[in-house]
Parts: C-alpha cells; sequence; structure tokens
C-alpha cells in the first residue's frame, strides 16, 4: 500500500476510534434521574445505597433488603440469608457486616458489559417473602465501558492484548485492506509459535508480528459484547514507534465532568497520532 493510503488508512480508524471514545464519555439519559455510575469491564462495581435516606436513621428489626433489574430480582439478603441470580451468581453481595448501619450498596465483582442497566434496591419490612411490603431505596443505573487503545509495534516484536476477565472467550481481528472479521483465539486454544495465553494472567500475546497483523483486534465476551478494542500499526525498522497504550480511566459520573476530561484526554492523543503519521 502506498503513502497515501496507509495514512489514509490509519486517519480512518483513528476517527472511528475517537467518535466512539467521545460518545462513552457522555451519561445516559433518564425520565426518573437515577444516580448513575461507570466502571469498566472486569473491574468492580459498587451501586451505593443507604437505606436510611428513606427509613430514617432506626434500623428495621432484620435488614431485608432487594436489588432488582427490570426484568429480575438480581439479589436479597435478609441476616445471613441471601440470594442471587443465575447469572449474578458469585459476584453480587450486599456487605451484611453493613448492613445494620445503613449501607446496602451492592457490590457486582469481575462486572461485564452485559450488566449493564438500571438496578432498584427495596427494603422489605415485613420479613416475609410470601408477602412483601417493599419500601423503595435507591434507583441506580450502571454503565460499563470496554477498553479502547491505539498501539504501534515494530515487525518482530510481540503484541500483549489484555483480556481483561475471565468472560472475555474470543479475540477477532479485521486487516488494514479488508472489511471482514476473522477469528485469531478462542478460549481454550493450545498455545502455538504465533499465540500465547499467559496461564496466570488475562493476557495474550501475539508474538513475532508482521505487517499482515496491522489493523483492529476486538476481545469478545460469550454474548459477543465487546471487551476491549486494540488498532494495531505495525512499522518497519527505525521508523517503528511505540505507542503507550491509552486506556480510559474510570468516567466520573458528573457530565460536565466527563466532557471536560474527554477533551484534555483526546487533545493529547490527537498531537502523538500526528506525530506517528508524520514519521511513516
Amino acid at each position: 500500500m502506498n503513502y497515501f493510503n496507509k495514512k489514509q488508512w490509519f486517519f480512518m480508524q483513528l476517527q472511528c476510534f475517537l467518535i466512539g471514545s467521545v460518545a462513552d464519555s457522555f451519561p445516559l439519559s433518564s425520565t426518573n434521574n437515577p444516580l448513575s455510575v461507570t466502571f469498566k469491564v472486569g473491574n468492580q462495581a459498587v451501586l451505593p445505597c443507604s437505606w436510611k435516606q428513606r427509613l430514617g436513621e432506626v434500623a428495621p428489626s432484620t435488614c431485608y433488603i432487594q436489588w432488582n433489574s427490570p426484568a429480575d430480582t438480581v439479589f436479597e439478603r435478609q441476616g445471613n440469608e441471601k440470594w442471587q441470580a443465575e447469572q449474578f451468581q458469585g459476584r453480587v453481595e450486599v456487605q451484611s457486616e453493613k448492613l445494620d448501619s445503613g449501607d446496602c450498596s451492592l457490590i457486582i465483582s469481575d462486572v461485564q458489559i452485559g450488566d449493564t442497566g438500571r438496578y432498584e434496591s427495596f427494603m422489605v419490612v415485613d420479613g416475609e417473602r410470601s408477602s412483601k411490603t417493599r419500601v423503595f431505596i435507591q434507583s441506580v443505573k450502571l454503565s460499563v465501558s470496554d477498553y479502547k487503545s491505539i498501539q504501534s509495534r515494530g515487525l518482530g516484536e510481540d503484541l500483549v492484548l489484555d483480556l481483561y476477565t475471565q468472560h472475555s472467550v474470543r479475540v477477532v481481528f479485521q486487516g488494514r485492506n479488508s472489511s471482514e472479521w476473522s477469528d485469531r483465539w478462542m478460549r481454550g486454544d493450545k498455545d502455538n509459535e504465533r499465540m500465547e495465553k499467559d496461564a496466570t494472567k488475562e493476557q495474550l500475546k501475539i508474538k513475532n508480528l508482521k505487517s499482515s497483523d496491522q489493523g483492529m483486534y476486538k476481545v469478545l465476551d460469550e454474548h459477543g459484547l465487546g471487551v476491549s478494542t486494540v488498532i494495531l500499526s505495525v512499522n518497519e525498522g527505525s521508523k517503528a514507534v511505540k505507542l503507550t497504550q491509552i486506556m480510559e480511566n474510570q468516567v466520573p459520573t458528573d457530565g460536565a465532568v466527563r466532557s471536560s476530561c474527554s477533551a484534555f484526554v483526546l487533545l493529547p492523543v490527537l498531537v502523538t497520532i500526528f506525530q506517528i503519521l508524520y514519521l511513516l
């Protein structure tokens, strides 16, 4: 590919990447104005909640907390007994030692893209599961975002792809000269001379990079949802310039702060990218 087309391809991929980053930085609207929180996939998410704002300072005789999504019940705790929805098994908790003092926050471990949505908490004041008298406590809108990065490597170098979570099961690739996606890795694949999975970390190493490895890599979970996107440029000899991976920090919940932070983050990214284009 000639010099112009190489730059054109890289610039088009950069545009798509930056537009997606800006879109991710704005909060989702809600008619009921729930509290909004945003976390990265694979991290621990905390959905804040305090029953004191609804029930006052005096604790019920038995704290019986319930968290629901629009589709179903997610979690319930009454004393030492708790119940978790199947898709959240082993990943959700309300800390019993904090519940009596008012903290009914829902903790979601290894949060996934599919966990995005609205959650509502209730205190069951009669304590009977069959005839619940529920008091609404808090509505929280959870947004789970993926990771995005632009990286540059030299011929023969290695690329380490972070998988971030055990729910990442597939890596697909789109070459810079192609509109088709192809599988590069599936969880359970054996290591080979080009691909190696770290046994202790959620990382995948692509070894001895070639020009044909340039393009876009997507890490997907078991539902086909994107965990991360990496745009890779492979350069020759002295032109090889390493780009420090640009990872998005946890996004603040305040919309104005998000917007301004995005602008400050994107400005140095643009400067760095155009410096790389100049060197190509």
